[in-house]
C-alpha cells in the first residue's frame, strides 16, 4: 500500500468535503486537504474515482443524481453558480428536476461547453449569488425573475411568479425588490403589475387571469381571496363573494390527482350543506379562452343571488345580437 493510499482514510477534511459536495471534488480541493497528485492517480487507477471534467472527479461510476450533476457543473468553472430553474430546484426539494443544468458565470469567465449544461453570463454575479449554498446558486428572487423573463407566453410568466410565492420560496415584495435593482428587464411594468396582484392574494396564474380578465374587465364586485374554510375539511377558497353566498374555485394544474379532486368536491359539498353557499368551478378554458362569456355567466349568477351591480362589456366582448 502506498503512502497516498494510507493517508486517504485519515483525511477527515477530504471525507467531509466529499460528503458536503455529494461525492464530487476538484483536484485543487484534494491538494488543499493535504493530499497530492499521487493520491489522485491512485484513486483513478483503482476505479474509486472517475474524471468527469478537467480537474473534477466523482467517487463512483454509476448514474449521477441531479445534485451531483449540479456540483459537477459548478466545480467545472472558476467561479460559477446554479441559475434559472436549477437554482429553484436547489432551493425547493419538490421542484421537478429534469432537463439541463443551468449555470451562471461572470461576463469574462471562461466556461467550456458541457453536455447537459446551459451557461448564462451575468454582470452582477457577486451581488446575485448565494455563495454559501450547497451548491452555490443565484438567490431565489433573481432565479425566479430569470425564468419568468424567458417565458414566451404571458400565462407562463404569471405562473412562474405565482408558483414561487405559493410554494413559499419567496414573497411578492421580495421579487419586487429584486426587480427594482435590475437594469433592463423584459416587460417590467407587466411584471410589476402581476407581482402587485400576487401580493394582494392571487396565488396562481389562473387566479390572476380571473382577476384581470374577468373581474376587472367586466365590473364584477371585489371578492375575498384565499379565505380559509369554516366548515368541513380544512382548505382555502380561491374567490368568495360573502354577501351573496357564491364561491368560485379555480381548478388549475394543482387539481390533477383523484385525491385532490375528491377534496375539492368535498369542500363544495361542505359549503353547500354547512353554509348554504353555491360553488362554481372554472378552468383554463373559461378564464383564458372565454373570459367574456364566463364573466357574463358569473354576473348573471351574482344577480340572481342579489348583487345590485351591472355587467360591464369590455372591448373584447362580442356585440349583443
Amino acid at each position: 500500500m502506498t503512502s497516498a493510499q494510507m493517508v486517504a482514510p485519515r483525511s477527515t477534511a477530504l471525507q467531509a468535503l466529499l460528503e458536503f459536495q455529494s461525492g464530487v471534488i476538484t483536484r485543487q480541493q484534494v491538494f488543499d486537504c493535504g493530499l497530492d497528485s499521487a493520491f489522485v492517480r491512485s484513486m483513478l487507477r483503482r476505479g474509486r474515482w472517475v474524471r468527469v471534467s478537467p480537474g473534477v472527479y466523482i467517487t463512483h461510476t454509476g448514474p449521477r443524481a441531479w445534485r451531483q450533476r449540479a456540483w459537477i457543473a459548478v466545480l467545472s468553472v472558476e467561479r460559477g453558480a446554479l441559475s434559472h430553474q436549477s437554482a429553484i430546484c436547489a432551493a425547493n426539494a419538490d421542484a421537478p428536476r429534469g432537463g439541463p443544468i443551468h449555470l451562471v458565470v461572470g461576463r469574462k469567465c471562461r466556461a467550456p461547453r458541457f453536455p447537459g449544461v446551459v451557461v448564462h453570463r451575468c454582470a452582477d454575479l457577486e451581488e446575485r449569488v448565494h455563495w454559501n449554498a450547497a451548491p452555490p446558486r443565484v438567490r431565489i428572487e433573481h432565479a425566479v425573475l430569470d425564468v419568468a423573463a424567458e417565458a414566451s407566453r404571458e400565462v407562463d410568466k404569471i405562473a412562474h411568479l405565482a408558483d414561487a410565492v405559493q410554494a413559499r420560496l419567496t414573497t411578492a415584495d421580495r421579487l419586487l425588490a429584486a426587480l427594482a435593482v435590475r437594469g433592463r428587464y423584459p416587460r417590467r411594468r407587466f411584471t410589476q403589475a402581476v407581482l402587485s396582484d400576487i401580493a394582494q392574494g392571487t396565488c396562481s396564474a389562473l387566479e390572476h387571469g380571473y382577476l384581470t380578465k374577468i373581474e376587472r374587465q367586466h365590473g364584477l364586485p371585489g371578492p375575498r381571496r384565499q379565505s380559509p374554510t369554516t366548515v368541513g375539511r380544512h382548505g382555502y377558497r380561491d374567490v368568495e363573494y360573502d354577501e351573496w353566498g357564491l364561491l368560485v374555485e379555480l381548478d388549475g394544474l394543482l387539481h390533477i390527482t383523484a385525491r385532490a379532486r375528491d377534496n375539492d368536491l368535498e369542500r363544495d359539498l361542505d359549503a353547500a350543506v354547512g353554509e348554504d353557499r353555491r360553488s362554481i368551478r372554472l378552468g383554463w378554458g373559461q378564464v383564458y379562452e372565454r373570459p367574456c362569456s364566463t364573466a357574463g355567466k358569473v354576473a348573471t349568477m351574482l344577480g340572481r343571488l342579489g348583487w345590485p351591480g351591472a355587467f360591464t362589456r369590455c372591448p373584447r366582448c362580442q356585440p349583443e345580437r
